[in-house]
């Protein structure tokens, strides 16, 4: 079993250009354009900067901070199709941390005409959570680069895991909470995943009933994949699926309940437009 880091601040760890030092000082991720969110408790000043690790006995590469599937932005890109009733002049912009009955939705993709939403998408993002600590792992690299980590830091025996089940479980049943919402209003909601935990849910979980994605549903499951090219790393998107309220509840095997109204929604959207929103490719 060969487990380590994969990308660190965004960087692939198989780079040999890179100044580790100023990466590590700097402490930027690269998706998000600011200081890594990604603190340690024990020391809250330390960003923790792992995107990416290899797991297991085929050393796959799997995704554990969701900010790493905002690359290039191109997960917005993929659900633009989702905006039926956009118009050629409406502006693009993607605001956060929007509240709905069930808890927040992490980005919406709006069509906005005049400061006023004309059409929306809600977009979750979800990672692999991990069992365990990678941080020993992490020092352990740098120390492998020269940099210099607190000796005690390195010499953890203790390896870590992917917490497929729970991750998987707890995602679904935020799904559940949140699409009749999205589909009350005729709207649309994507997770956006990494395969291989699509691929989990869909083993583990009844998905017999979960389609090739069709525009007409409102829950959508856009799979990506990590492709690497010259030791650089890109995401790619590899599936799509979809289904509907009745569909996620099938999954859980839960009733469907909370709701909220299309204006109410809407008000929230439209206070948080700004020209700092605007998304652009």
């Amino acid at each position: 079993m060969s487990n380590g880091i994969y990308e660190l601040y965004g960087k692939s760890v198989v780079c040999d250009d890179l100044n580790w030092q100023a990466i590590v000082n700097e402490q930027v991720c690269p998706f998000l354009q600011r200081t890594c969110l990604k603190n340690r408790k024990s020391a809250p000043e330390q960003t923790i900067g792992t995107c990416t690790v290899s797991y297991g006995r085929d050393s796959k590469t799997m995704i554990i901070c969701p900010y790493r599937l905002l690359e290039r932005k191109q997960i917005f890109t993929d659900c633009l199709h989702l905006l039926t009733t956009h118009e050629p002049g409406n502006e693009l912009h993607v605001v956060s941390e929007i509240s709905i009955p069930g808890g927040n939705v992490d980005y919406f993709l709006l069509s906005v005409h005049d400061r006023k939403v004309k059409d929306f998408v809600g977009i979750e993002l979800q990672t692999l959570d991990t069992t365990g600590t990678v941080w020993p792992f992490r020092q352990r690299y740098l120390t492998s680069r020269n940099i210099d980590v607190l000796e005690e830091e390195t010499t953890s025996k203790k390896s870590f895991g992917m917490n497929w089940k729970m991750t998987a479980k707890t995602t679904l049943v935020q799904l559940h909470h949140k699409i009749e919402t999205f589909e009350h209003v005729n709207k649309h909601l994507v997770l956006a995943i990494q395969h291989d935990l699509l691929e989990y849910m869909r083993r583990a979980f009844s998905f017999d009933h979960v389609t090739d994605a069709r525009v007409g549903d409102s829950m959508h499951f856009h799979a990506y994949e990590l492709t690497t090219t010259g030791g650089r790393n890109k995401l790619a998107l590899h599936t799509r699926k979809s289904t509907d309220a009745e569909g996620i509840g099938i999954c859980v095997g839960l009733q469907i309940q909370a709701r909220v109204e299309l204006a109410d929604l809407i008000q929230q959207l439209e206070t948080k437009i700004s020209d700092e929103t605007i998304f652009t490719i």
